[in-house]
């Protein structure tokens, strides 16, 4: 019989059932269900609403349990239960008998199950946690490794100027960063502990419901039963975080994509995570970064759907929230797989030094140099950013690079042009200049780097 089947004079539809039920997706909530319930019955224990023998037998068959789920997770799949908290429930009365119909008196499966999900969600957080820091790693590596190779950068998907390949992913370790103190600042609102609260309005049971949230690990307990019972801000919190993360992923595929395709060969994929063409022989297909950039979509998806679920709901609790799981739980662990895959293929990625070379020193991207040399000249910026687009375009019309440009021929467009120009439009030079913080000079880089690498050995 359901938990609240003894309102009801008739069964449910199977069909009804089968829509209602949770267990096939909130069984992975076991684990998390029986610690709330070894803490909920200390707390029943110390209020003197069991005695400390039942108290005993409860946390003795939870335990038991607990040791049946750990050997096989499925376990609750293998019955027909409404949701966990029935199979634990109905486990625990099989063990113990009428004792274990006690461990429900003061709560609500609205507060249980906040809990439960809660506990859920810091577990796998942290384990996202550990796979950001494994993506930042695997991008400290390649950029230590890629040191003074030297790569267009782009606007507008057009060749703007010259930066270190270092400089490109160390770029992607500050969005992770940011990732993580958003996945730490949501992990700092979510320990809060509802369990207490009941179904809307609080417990009957005389507790103290601080000391069960420590119990649990949490630091304070929930201010306020309707807000407690009901909150799912932090689903939504991670959700963003995790969407934010992998639109940074996506951004960082589709650049890798890009720089090993033929147009670019910037870079170039390890055949171990290539794939091929059933058709074309000389294909070698940067699968892994597209499935990187489909799953962002995935992911986004989830976000979308639990603020749309949690938009119109009316205070406390309402089953619509029973729809926060399947997304959530697949969010998470698209998530982790993904910083986890990505931190695996790095390593197979590798920098086409001379390929890089040559595209940073083609498109006029030292422009900005000439503009900056006529500056130093004393010429107005405004000014000297017109005479080099005069120059550009004579050089193009040329078919040739602004320092292949004999010396008369510049001083016609500028009479502060002189023989020292040609240093400063040497793609090193430009580099050098760009040394303020932030900027993609080799020293500059190398101190950022630095200070990443002294930042991931805190962590």
């Amino acid at each position: 019989m359901a938990m609240w089947g003894g309102r009801f004079q008739e069964a449910t539809l199977d069909e009804f059932r089968q829509f209602n039920d949770s267990l096939s997706f909130d069984y992975v909530l076991a684990l998390h269900d029986i610690q709330a319930s070894r803490a909920w019955a200390k707390q029943l224990a110390a209020a003197k609403i069991i005695s400390a023998d039942e108290a005993l037998q409860l946390d003795s068959g939870l335990a038991t349990l607990a040791q049946a789920v750990e050997q096989d997770p499925s376990l609750p799949l293998q019955t027909s239960e409404e949701d966990i908290h029935s199979w634990v429930e109905s486990q625990l009365t099989q063990q113990l008998g009428s004792v274990a119909k006690k461990l429900h008196t003061g709560r609500s499966r609205n507060d249980l199950v906040a809990t439960d999900l809660r506990l859920w969600t810091k577990l796998n957080a942290e384990s996202v946690k550990q796979a950001l820091l494994g993506a930042i790693k695997a991008l400290l590596v390649f950029a230590e490794q890629a040191g003074t190779d030297v790569m267009p950068g782009y606007t507008h998907l057009q060749r703007a100027q010259p930066v270190l390949v270092a400089h490109w992913a160390l770029a992607y370790v500050e969005m992770f960063r940011r990732d993580l103190s958003r996945l730490e600042d949501g992990l700092n609102r979510l320990d809060v502990c509802p369990l207490g609260c009941g179904a809307l309005a609080g417990t009957g049971v005389n507790i103290d419901r601080q000391a069960l949230a420590e119990s649990l690990g949490f630091t304070t307990a929930a201010r306020n039963s309707l807000d407690a019972v009901s909150d799912r801000d932090y689903v939504v919190e991670l959700s963003a975080a995790g969407s934010i993360s992998m639109t940074h992923l996506s951004r960082l595929s589709e650049d890798v994509i890009f720089f090993c395709s033929g147009e670019a060969g910037f870079f170039k994929l390890g055949d171990a995570i290539s794939s091929g063409s059933s058709l074309m022989p000389q294909k070698k297909n940067p699968d892994v970064f597209e499935l990187l950039r489909g799953k962002t979509g995935r992911v986004l998806g989830h976000l979308v759907a639990i603020i749309h679920t949690l938009k119109g709901l009316p205070l406390a609790y309402n089953k619509d929230m029973q729809e926060d799981k399947q997304g959530f739980f697949d969010l998470m662990q698209t998530w982790q797989q993904s910083l986890l895959v990505l931190a695996t293929v790095l390593p197979h990625l590798s920098v086409n030094s001379q390929k890089c070379r040559q595209a940073a020193e083609l498109g006029y991207s030292n422009a900005t140099d000439l503009a900056d040399y006529l500056v130093s000249k004393g010429m107005p910026f405004r000014d000297a950013h017109e005479v080099v687009g005069e120059l550009v375009v004579a050089a193009s019309k040329q078919q040739l690079a602004l320092e292949a440009m004999p010396l008369a021929s510049l001083q016609q467009y500028s009479s502060l042009i002189e023989q020292d120009v040609f240093a400063a439009l040497q793609l090193e030079a430009g580099l050098d200049k760009r040394s303020a913080l932030a900027g993609t000079s080799p020293r500059r880089v190398l101190a950022a780097l630095a200070e990443a690498k002294t930042w991931f050995e805190q962590q």
